[in-house]
């Protein structure tokens, strides 16, 4: 199966009933996908305008208590922006599906990159955060996607599978399951206001049409949910909440894979470049090497670079000019060797290994 399938596929899996999306290259299989299965299973799909209208459309059929997704790549990405604010602070759960292509602007739209991984954490204006999976099979596309929609019910907000090129249009053999677990939203309580939080941060979640009355705005709100945007008290209060509700939980949320947690050279990896990765460290000729594989990039979990207690440097093959390395940069004190790589490549396993070969002689990056 095709990565961009199994996303459609994993969304489906997961009982996603409404899909407003625009054709764009390398993600348009996914909304083909949908076009063809949704309406057999008594859902909804429609190709909206532009990627602007997209993501307006699922806020409102989220709103609806149906689960909601799109699917885009850059341009439609950053088109998007201004709406996935408005998700942010409406606390509307979905998805999106952003299959990377390289950029900036038109860029190169049938080549892979991971060129978006900033914007998606930080493209919107605000402070906020966000939660964003990253498969690197075509397996993951399934799983992930499915995923995704969990954690959207589960903390109310939009959460972003951040796939490339590569992974999009790989075809993989994949085990699609009779079922994947299903995560609702926890009901709004009969005595909260709508947007009341419980202890961990989350209010409940109460759709259009099931009487309550609830106002829903991107302005800075009260608990009842009507505007009150002058107070620097109500916006401190309701911006750090919506940050801490996903930041507090990043050790709950965080999905990974260890090898060798002993290694002195330790790749960490998302995406298409993980599959690289796994064949370095596979490799006999480059003992003492290790990774830190990431399913989840956002919240970046950066608590997992400490399992790695005889490293020297950690090396960071990316789609990108080092987006994600600066970010470990942050946590650690070892070297940080960023392998960006853009144009459409994915790096060879030569390319890792003379890193590697270069810091084990002394050599330095």
């Amino acid at each position: 199966m095709q990565g961009n399938i199994a996303c459609a596929e994993g969304a489906l899996a997961a009982d996603c009933t409404f899909f407003a999306g625009y054709p764009i290259t390398p993600s348009t299989e996914v909304a083909e996908h949908m076009a063809a299965k949704l309406p057999k299973r008594n859902g909804c799909f429609i190709q909206m305008e532009d990627e602007i209208a997209s993501m307006a459309a699922i806020i409102g059929a989220a709103w609806t208590g149906v689960r909601a997704m799109t699917a885009t790549s850059g341009p439609g990405f950053s088109l998007m922006m201004e709406n996935i604010g408005y998700a942010v602070m409406s606390e509307t759960p979905c998805v999106l599906v952003n299959v990377q292509r390289g950029g900036p602007s038109t860029g190169q739209p049938t080549m892979a990159a991971q060129g978006d991984m900033m914007q998606v954490r930080f493209g919107s204006h605000g402070d906020f955060s966000i939660i964003a999976l990253s498969p690197s099979t075509v397996q993951e596309c399934f799983e992930l996607t499915a995923k995704a929609f969990n954690l959207a019910d589960q903390f109310r907000c939009p959460v972003f599978v951040m796939a490339d090129e590569v992974i999009g249009h790989m075809r993989e053999r994949i085990t699609i399951p009779d079922s994947v677990p299903v995560v609702r939203a926890k009901p709004l309580k009969d005595d909260m206001l709508p947007f009341a939080p419980e202890e961990d941060l989350i209010p409940g979640f109460a759709a259009f049409g099931t009487g309550r009355k609830i106002p829903v705005t991107g302005l800075t709100h009260n608990e009842k949910g009507y505007p009150d945007s002058t107070h620097p008290a109500r916006h401190d209060s309701l911006v750090r909440r919506l940050v801490n509700k996903i930041e507090n939980a990043r050790h709950s949320i965080a999905d990974y894979e260890i090898v060798n947690q002993d290694a002195e050279y330790v790749f960490v990896c998302y995406g298409s470049p993980v599959r690289t990765v796994q064949e370095v460290v596979q490799r006999a000729k480059t003992p003492g090497t290790g990774y830190l594989k990431l399913k989840i990039v956002w919240p970046f979990p950066e608590d997992l670079l400490a399992r790695f207690p005889n490293v020297k440097a950690f090396i960071v093959p990316e789609l990108n000019l080092g987006m994600i390395s600066r970010e470990i940069e942050r946590h650690v004190c070892v070297p940080v060797i960023s392998a960006g790589k853009i144009g459409g490549d994915l790096h060879t396993p030569d390319e890792l290994i003379a890193i590697v070969e270069k810091l084990r002689g002394g050599g330095g990056i």
